[in-house]
């Protein structure tokens, strides 16, 4: 439900339109399908769905004032509870016409997310796939932020385990078939040195420089894993 719902607001997403109208699409497309953002007033967070623009890392909240321009990227991060139990997931949009260097930083954040849920294994660690992630971003001159990471989810939004996105192979917890948890790397252009805005929510680069993420809910079982926020 969460993977639709952001695919819902991704073919709406281009130069013109505001945070906020993501807000209310994420709002009213999760109401009609039966679930409640799950975000939506956690810790006192304002808004159902992050939406982390250009030099935003994370945790960016929905504003009127803030409107999407041709060459933009944006994270639009989704989590949707139904029948108690919680699905998280994010992608990051290129809005218009992005320069060569928003593009790589694009491709290698979703690169470096998919090679580190390939690491996802009975009996494999999670430093397994902090390692993967890293050697991806390492590769294309990208930093991996290293303050957040991804997290156990279930009947909570969010639980142990943290999910580091740097790490040594061989390291960390041992994963079990049974464990979810997401993978959702948040790799920049410049260092991966970040501040909080004086909000309390909003994460950005120190040097200014962009940012991207890309999420998946992971489920490991016997011969591996499933990705259950794939969508149709």
């Amino acid at each position: 439900m969460a993977a639709a719902t952001l695919a819902f607001v991704g073919e709406r997403i281009r130069p013109g339109i505001t945070t906020a109208d993501i807000d209310r699409w994420v709002r009213e497309d999760t109401s009609r399908r039966g679930g409640k953002p799950s975000q939506l007033g956690y810790k006192g967070f304002p808004a159902a769905v992050c939406t982390s623009r250009n030099e935003v890392v994370c945790h960016g909240i929905p504003r009127a004032d803030i409107v999407l321009r041709d060459g933009d990227i944006v994270n639009v991060d989704v989590t949707t509870m139904i029948d108690g139990f919680h699905g998280d997931t994010s992608a990051t949009f290129i809005v218009g016409d992005a320069t060569p260097e928003a593009r790589r930083l694009v491709d290698t954040a979703r690169r470096a997310r998919d090679a580190g849920i390939a690491q996802v294994r009975e009996g494999a660690r999670l430093g397994d796939i902090g390692a993967a992630v890293e050697d991806v971003a390492i590769a294309e001159r990208c930093s991996v932020v290293v303050e957040f990471g991804g997290h156990g989810i279930g009947r909570a939004m969010h639980t142990e385990p943290h999910v580091p996105h740097v790490g040594r192979r061989g390291t960390g917890l041992r994963l079990r078939p049974g464990m979810a948890f997401t993978v959702e790397p948040m790799l920049n252009l410049g260092a991966p040195d970040i501040e909080v805005l004086e909000d309390g929510w909003t994460v950005v680069t120190s040097d200014g420089s962009l940012s991207a993420q890309f999420e998946h809910t992971v489920i490991v079982t016997k011969d591996g894993f499933e990705i259950t926020t794939l969508g149709s």
